[in-house]
């Protein structure tokens, strides 16, 4: 078992892509002569050429494009979007082609495209370069979207992407590049669309994602000084969503909160809230707590960003509070 940075993770996944499928290939912005934003495919362009290794314009439209298009006649691209937020300029591409195409040609079209993009808060970015839009994705018919939250995760999904003949966005959040983590030396793969219990519990399960995890098991580290027993629930992916892993916990612990970093209004954390209290609703001793930030752009200055982003701290007195624990 060695352990290694998600970063690593990432570049172990991406180098395998291109050494064992020659119809793989990467594309964006600054992956290849500055070896990407995060330092992913350091030394790519090096070892693999410009052929498959292509620094792009800064046209997230037209790369975008680009690789539904090359996936439609049978490569395998793997399409860098430097950050979610630049995401929004190729919309069209992916919601109305990449998504959709396989349905509207009756299975004739595949798109096995994968988006490799950056989210989340935390950076001093400000407001144009902090958001989180995965929910949006996973609200689309046609796309998986895939939120590691560890190394180990971050590598075995990929591995399991390459093999999707679906397009997918897989979101990396931009605070998580230097969490170390074990990753096994021998091959796995992690199948899309299943939750992982990242501690077990009893009194109460909190539900996260992506960077969200880490404050989620920081929280149950502070619940348990009260002798208050927390399961967190990673849920790996919001689409395909196992809500059945969620489910089984909450007819175990009785109380739910979801802690998400993006706005509440319009969250993925609304739309488990809601699918829980259909399965659930008699496991409940309360309502479903929902842990958002607020409906603010991300403010640049880190004191007050680091107000808008959920905390342990947060967590832990809005589970006392609502639960009466």
């Amino acid at each position: 078992m060695a352990e290694m940075l998600l970063r690593d993770a990432m570049s172990k996944a991406l180098r395998e892509a291109l050494d064992e499928d020659d119809r793989s290939f990467l594309m964006g912005e600054d992956i290849g002569a500055y070896g990407g934003a995060y330092a992913v495919t350091k030394g790519f362009l090096e070892k693999y050429g410009e052929e498959r290794v292509r620094d792009t314009p800064i046209s997230e439209s037209v790369f975008v494009g680009a690789g539904v298009g090359s996936a439609i006649i049978g490569m395998r691209p793997i399409v860098e979007v430097m950050t979610i937020n630049f995401t929004l300029v190729a919309m069209d591409q992916i919601i109305n082609h990449a998504a959709k195409l396989s349905y509207m040609s009756n299975g004739q079209m595949q798109v096995p495209l994968i988006i490799r993009t950056v989210t989340g808060g935390g950076g001093q970015l400000a407001a144009t370069h902090s958001q989180s839009f995965e929910n949006w994705f996973a609200s689309v018919p046609g796309l998986r979207v895939v939120v590691p939250a560890t190394p180990y995760d971050a590598l075995g999904m990929f591995r399991s992407c390459r093999k999707n003949n679906n397009p997918i966005i897989f979101a990396e959040h931009a605070l998580l590049y230097r969490v170390r983590g074990e990753v096994p030396e021998e091959y796995y793969e992690i199948p899309l669309g299943k939750a992982r219990i990242a501690k077990p519990g009893t009194d109460v399960t909190l539900v996260a994602y992506s960077g969200m995890v880490r404050v989620a098991e920081e929280a149950a580290a502070k619940l348990g000084e009260d002798n208050i027993s927390s399961e967190v629930i990673d849920l790996r992916c919001l689409s395909p969503l196992d809500l059945d892993t969620v489910i089984e916990s909450v007819k175990k612990t009785n109380r739910v909160a979801i802690v998400e970093e993006t706005w509440k209004t319009g969250g993925f954390s609304g739309t488990i809230a809601s699918d829980i209290q259909e399965a659930a609703f008699d496991e409940l001793d309360g309502p479903v707590i929902r842990i958002n930030g607020p409906d603010v752009p991300a403010p640049y200055a880190r004191n007050i960003e680091q107000l808008m982003i959920p905390s342990s701290d947060w967590v832990v007195k809005s589970v006392k509070y609502n639960f009466g624990l």
